[in-house]
């Protein structure tokens, strides 16, 4: 199978590798937007800036420049872009015949030019403005980029309304350290993928804070709750978030120390502002970028989610670190 991957960040990288490893299977192109970045990828035979020690199997190859060639010559297109670039490819990519699937989590921001009154969408969603007639799909679950390329064991699920695509997925990258699942509930996938980035960033703060291991195992319960109530108001089912994509994702995002969320919370709980805290990761953080959303899509719904209340107004400045955890805790009483 010839598989090409657009962007060449750490988990676009990663899930190239994963892929490459097999040379006899599949033809594995790593498409990398910096031409300078691509060449030194190249040479090295590995991604320094963000896989740092971690050489690529001797059958990747990587590019840059214009994508046409490598897309018309293409089995399977994965998109390994930040979300907020997702909308541009998909619609570059729209006519195309073959399965385009991505990998970010999250909402997307709400464009400037958009009408009053928009949303941040799902991946799913923005596809179906841009791209209707695509066969499309997401491979998530929990996954540090760092172990993939290392080829530790991981679990994955692809998801799409297409079966083709999901089959696709398993063929390409199920092998010896990576299990893929299918699954066709790409909503609760999605919703899954996005909540868990925002519910990290309350469990960094926990952490940091060392409130002990009692509170973050409410933290990850409760806002397990949160995520389900979101997708089922969105459409999902609610055995997706007792899988890989919603419980499987949300403990891996809140408790490892791999997690860039996760981190920003531990940032804010030393007493670092926002900006500080996503400075210092010098990697994207969607659950920052995402909790606003999630909030908003969850008063339109009428779904309560205090957890996600709380992190959107820590992050906002209307709350300090400590009157965000007794904001939570003060709660009145209620069955579970």
């Amino acid at each position: 199978m010839k598989i090409f991957v657009i962007g060449a960040g750490a988990w676009g990288t990663a899930i190239a590798m994963s892929a490459a490893a097999r040379p006899g299977t599949h033809a594995v192109t790593l498409w990398a937007r910096d031409g300078a970045q691509a060449l030194q990828m190249q040479r090295e035979r590995a991604n320094s800036r963000y896989l740092r020690g971690v050489k690529f199997p001797d059958s990747l190859n990587v590019v840059s420049g214009d994508v046409a060639e490598h897309v018309r010559h293409a089995d399977l297109i994965v998109l390994g872009t930040p979300m907020a670039a997702l909308r541009e490819w998909l619609s570059r990519l729209a006519d195309v015949r073959v399965p385009v699937v991505w990998l970010c989590k999250g909402f997307e921001a709400v464009r400037a030019d958009a009408p009053p009154g928009s949303v941040g969408l799902l991946a799913h969603e923005v596809c179906h403005q841009v791209a209707p007639h695509l066969q499309c799909g997401v491979l998530s679950g929990p996954s540090f980029a760092d172990e993939v390329a290392r080829h530790q064991p991981t679990a994955l699920v692809a998801a799409s309304a297409h079966p083709q695509v999901s089959r696709l997925l398993v063929e390409a990258f199920h092998g010896e350290a990576v299990r893929v699942y299918a699954n066709s509930d790409i909503i609760g996938v999605e919703v899954g993928g996005a909540v868990k980035n925002v519910l990290a960033i309350a469990t960094g703060l926990c952490d940091g804070l060392e409130l002990g291991l009692n509170a973050r195992a409410a933290l990850i319960t409760r806002g397990l709750a949160e995520m389900s109530r979101l997708g089922l108001a969105l459409g999902a089912r609610a055995e997706t978030f007792m899988g890989l994509s919603g419980l499987g994702d949300l403990v891996l995002t809140a408790t490892g120390d791999l997690s860039r969320n996760r981190k920003v919370g531990l940032a804010l709980a030393k007493g670092m502002t926002l900006a500080q805290a996503v400075e210092s990761l010098g990697h994207v953080a969607e659950g920052v970028y995402s909790a606003r959303t999630v909030r908003t899509r969850a008063h339109l719904l009428g779904v309560e989610m205090p957890i996600t209340e709380t992190v959107v107004d820590l992050l906002d400045g209307r709350l300090d670190v400590a009157n965000a955890v007794h904001t939570l805790m003060v709660r009145d009483p209620r069955g579970e």
